[in-house]
């Protein structure tokens, strides 16, 4: 049998008449552990002949002989066991166990019995190991093996204590929590929002000294104090980031992300940290809240933010997690319906829509005076019934252009009908609905050197309010002033341009 296991034995069906009445049998029988007397004088011998060789590196010399291993699992003579290594490994009796050890050391175990055997090379009369061994009905068992060279034994290792612990369950578990780790690192890193692992910490020991200083009312305090808020955003501490967080960001990795965040949290983020930050001080430690990153390249980041401090880290927020959501597509898409209620698509002005409502607006608020300048673009109909409605629609949008560039903020032109417009002009008297008139005049003249189709004219009439006067009355008075040029232009042209608009 001994070619054919690792570990040899005694030829006995009891322990060998050569074990000295002084081995504490007693002892050795009840030990709760799985123990093993055995002989290690043949590695002994073995590695004598291998250093009278020349072989100093004895794991290199495995590497180029590695029957050398099984040759010194061979040598090993097993003397004697307890009754639990009996147990363990379901053997009805020691014969019983040392005949079969090729079940119970067998597939990869000469692996871990190497680095024993490097351990006894380097001088050590101690070793240790962790294996893999199977009982003799097959139960995979995992174990710990520790071994010493008993003392008095030093020179031949003929007496050897190997203790072999069954770990199976510590292993389970032990892979069982790898599992669990991989699970959560896989949910964390393949996660389709950002997440970001962070440490607070800081942050709340600074809530803490405020506090503590007597500040009660800690948004008049950040009031005052702006740059207490840029402090705590300087000692937030980010712990990990996901891969979905460098993809939203645009990082190539999370060193390069976390080496350039004053990029991503900058300019519209600190007032909503600042709510944040009265949050927490409220005790509030889960959030929600939309807010505005930039990516590393420069564009921005819309996201819808939830913040939580973990369970158990309630007392030092050093463990946060904060889950970002892209809404940068609903925002655009939010921002493009907003310019749709209030903007017309054609000349981009401002629509109808806009134009009652603001009209109310200024009645009520001002600033007075209010000057509204109304006017109708000349000939479109003849356009859209000789050229077609392609033509008319990129009249109007020369229209749109000027009227555009001949206005700023908080002056407002808006298309209220097929051909009409409207300028509200608030803060403005007479002299400044002329000055529009004729800067609207001089932008038409210029528009048409660049399009020698068809001409772009308009009929303009102006009306002043003062507070107190209906802004409708104005529009009226505007409109009939326009109506009066609109007449004069058709009066003044030859018999077959005057049909229509």
């Amino acid at each position: 049998m001994l070619d054919t296991f690792p570990r040899g034995s005694a030829p006995a069906h009891d322990a060998p008449k050569d074990i000295s009445p002084g081995d504490d049998s007693e002892m050795f029988e009840l030990a709760p552990v799985s123990l093993w007397l055995e002989d290690f004088s043949g590695v002994r011998a073995l590695f004598d002949r291998w250093q009278a060789e020349g072989v100093t590196d004895l794991r290199a010399h495995f590497a180029e002989h590695p029957a050398h291993v099984a040759e010194c699992a061979h040598s090993i003579r097993v003397l004697k066991v307890n009754q639990k290594t009996l147990a363990q490994f379901e053997a009805a009796d020691f014969d019983a166990l040392t005949s079969n050890l090729a079940s119970v050391f067998r597939d990869d175990m000469l692996k871990t019995h190497l680095e024993e055997l490097c351990q006894l090379w380097a001088g050590q009369t101690r070793f240790t190991s962790q294996t893999v061994n199977y009982t003799l009905g097959g139960r995979r068992l995992d174990v710990l093996l520790k071994g010493a060279v008993l003392p008095g034994h030093e020179a031949r290792w003929d007496r050897v204590l190997v203790s072999v612990e069954d770990i199976t369950e510590l292993e389970r578990a032990r892979h069982r929590m790898t599992l669990a780790e991989q699970y959560v690192r896989g949910l964390f890193e393949h996660s389709p929002v950002s997440l970001w692992v962070e440490d607070f910490s800081a942050v709340k020991r600074l809530l803490d000294e405020a506090r503590a200083a007597g500040i009660s009312d800690f948004r008049v305090f950040t009031d005052v104090h702006p740059e207490f808020v840029e402090r705590c955003m300087q000692e937030i501490h980010v712990l990990d980031v996901n891969q979905h967080t460098l993809d939203m960001f645009a990082a190539k990795d999370k060193k390069t992300l976390l080496s350039h965040l004053p990029d991503v949290f900058r300019d519209d983020m600190r007032p909503h940290f600042r709510e944040q930050l009265v949050d927490l001080w409220d005790g509030k430690l889960f959030q929600q809240r939309e807010v505005l990153n930039y990516s590393l390249d420069g564009n921005e980041v819309h996201v819808h933010l939830q913040f939580s401090v973990l369970p158990g880290h309630e007392k030092h927020w050093d463990l946060v997690l904060v889950a970002l959501t892209d809404i940068t597509a609903r925002k655009k898409a939010e921002a493009y319906l907003e310019f749709l209620g209030k903007h017309d698509v054609l000349t981009k002005l401002r629509n109808r829509s806009f134009y009652v409502d603001e009209l109310n607006r200024l009645e009520r608020k001002g600033p007075w005076p209010v000057t509204i300048v109304m006017a109708d673009l000349n000939g479109l109909k003849r356009v859209n019934d000789q050229l077609g409605h392609a033509a008319g629609d990129a009249l109007l949008r020369r229209a749109g252009e000027v009227l555009a560039k001949a206005i700023d903020a908080p002056l407002h032109a808006a298309r209220i009908g097929g051909d009409e417009f409207a300028i509200l002009m608030p803060n403005t008297d007479e002299r400044g609905g002329a000055a529009m008139i004729d800067a609207i005049l001089q932008l038409v003249e210029m528009n048409n050197q660049f399009y020698p189709g068809s001409p772009l004219s308009f009929s303009m009439g102006a009306a002043t309010c003062e507070r107190g006067d209906r802004l409708e009355a104005g529009v009226q008075r505007a409109d009939l002033l326009m109506y009066e040029e609109k007449r004069a232009h058709y009066a003044n042209q030859p018999p077959a341009d005057t049909g229509g608009n």
